[in-house]
């Protein structure tokens, strides 16, 4: 593994800026111009803006978000919706809404057996896949292997599946997979799934845990990859990523063969600490509760490696810091992986202290990161709202804080509280959703906005 940088994130200093501790923040030529979407954890409401902070385009819904929200290339907004689901507590709902916030369709995943949760992935045939909980008894989960010192009234385990929108709330399941068909163990011989759990690294260790709560493994994004025809997970429980085969029908995603890999549901890919699998020691782990973990897009610098947030719960040494990572896995031309200590990992930039923003860049959960087409990368620190933007060579040409908090929408001069964000995403100003529509800035969302310079065309003026 080599490090590319490592770097003390500091602030750039504007006069025009240097009052402000939300919204715009700091800005240098080299940000690119465009727009940014993003859904604030403790607000209803949906917000693209420009370069300069101000709001161009905004959706509002009945709900919080269930974490994630996507700008679909017609300019509808897909968002998933906290329903306030008393079991599961989070998630529950997708919403699709028009460019005048006109809710077009709804759908519920949520019931006390299964629920939605944190994200989803629209696919290129207009079906979408969705993370979902399903409970698993007690009993259930003892017959399968699992240790009865280790599940209380219940266990959480995890389901991918693919829907077909139809009509205004309903929805028809193409094709899923399920983790609890995948699984091993070597705590019961007389039970279901023994076998070692150090030679089948293609199935799920039913017995490792790092919490006793429900919440077994604890998927927090998903991605796909049309050429490979494959899926990529975020397990942030187990530190790793998972890559599946998505060419498989559900019946052969249910059993260990089918599929181009011919490997039916078991995991192509496995990534970020092997202890899990009892293939390494603590000190071989390298991905600490990562998030929004995904293929970078074709025609993009790294395209096709791994980009994900590493965000550093549990480093050795005790230290504190979220990074930027870049994974290249084994892969052969065929779709095919090799050996997983064959992978290369580098931390792209690793962020430490900002005090001048009243803490440390540190995000220990949520957030995100995305490569722009002229080669930036733009991070979102989602657990204090922080998005920068970082140039080719790491220094930071744009920086934004989420000013919508717990307590609603902040003043520009005083620092925020609770205003988290899952993760942003930024759109060129030729994005195909945009074609035909006016985005016209307005003021910022923050509250006490005055005017300053700022970036609209590349330059500032």
């Amino acid at each position: 593994m080599k490090k590319i940088l490592v770097f003390l994130f500091s602030v750039i200093s504007f006069s025009a800026f240097s009052q402000n501790r939300v919204g715009l923040i700091s800005q240098k030529n080299g940000s690119k111009p465009g727009y940014v979407l993003f859904a604030p954890l403790h607000s209803k409401t949906t917000y693209l803006i420009d370069k300069c902070g101000k709001i161009v385009h905004s959706w509002k819904s009945a709900y919080p978000p269930g974490q994630s929200v996507y700008l679909l290339p017609d300019g509808d907004l897909l968002r998933t919706a906290n329903d306030s689901n008393k079991t599961f507590k989070g998630g529950g709902t997708l919403e699709r809404y028009n460019w005048n916030n006109k809710l077009k369709w709804s759908y519920s995943i949520s019931s006390t057996t299964e629920c939605q949760h944190h994200d989803i992935c629209p696919l290129p045939n207009g079906n979408i896949l969705v993370l979902v909980w399903e409970k698993k008894s007690r009993e259930d989960a003892i017959s399968n292997g699992r240790n009865p010192g280790l599940v209380k009234e219940w266990i959480w385990s995890e389901k991918i599946i693919e829907i077909k929108p139809q009509g205004k709330n309903s929805a028809r399941i193409v094709w899923e997979w399920h983790a609890w068909d995948h699984l091993v163990q070597e705590h019961d011989s007389l039970k279901k799934n023994y076998g070692n759990v150090e030679k089948n690294r293609q199935l799920i260790h039913l017995n490792f845990v790092i919490t006793p709560d429900a919440d077994w493994l604890h998927f927090n994004s998903i991605s796909y990859n049309p050429v490979l025809d494959q899926i990529l997970i975020s397990n942030r429980n187990f530190s790793e990523i998972f890559i599946l085969d998505h060419s498989t029908s559900s019946s052969e995603a249910a059993t260990h063969s089918g599929g181009k890999s011919n490997k039916g549901g078991d995991l192509l890919y496995r990534y970020g600490n092997p202890a899990v699998y009892n293939g390494g020691s603590a000190a071989s782990q390298v991905l600490f509760g990562q998030h929004d973990a995904h293929w970078i897009a074709p025609g993009l610098k790294d395209e096709g490696k791994i980009l994900l947030f590493n965000n550093g719960m549990g480093r050795r040494r005790g230290e504190l810091y979220s990074s930027v990572d870049i994974i290249v896995p084994p892969i052969d031309e065929k779709g095919n992986y090799g050996a997983t200590e064959l992978t290369v990992r580098s931390e792209l930039y690793a962020e430490k202290q900002n005090e001048d923003l009243g803490g440390t860049f540190f995000s220990p959960n949520v957030s995100g990161a995305q490569r722009l087409s002229n080669g930036n990368t733009l991070v979102c620190s989602g657990a204090t709202g922080h998005f920068c933007e970082l140039d080719a060579d790491n220094s930071i040409v744009w920086r934004y804080v989420n000013p919508v908090t717990i307590k609603g929408i902040g003043k520009r001069a005083t620092y925020p509280i609770q205003n988290q964000v899952f993760r942003c995403t930024y759109f060129e100003p030729g994005f195909s959703g945009f074609k035909g529509k006016k985005l016209v800035p307005g003021l910022p969302v923050e509250i006490g906005s005055a005017e300053y310079d700022c970036f609209e065309s590349g330059e500032i003026k």
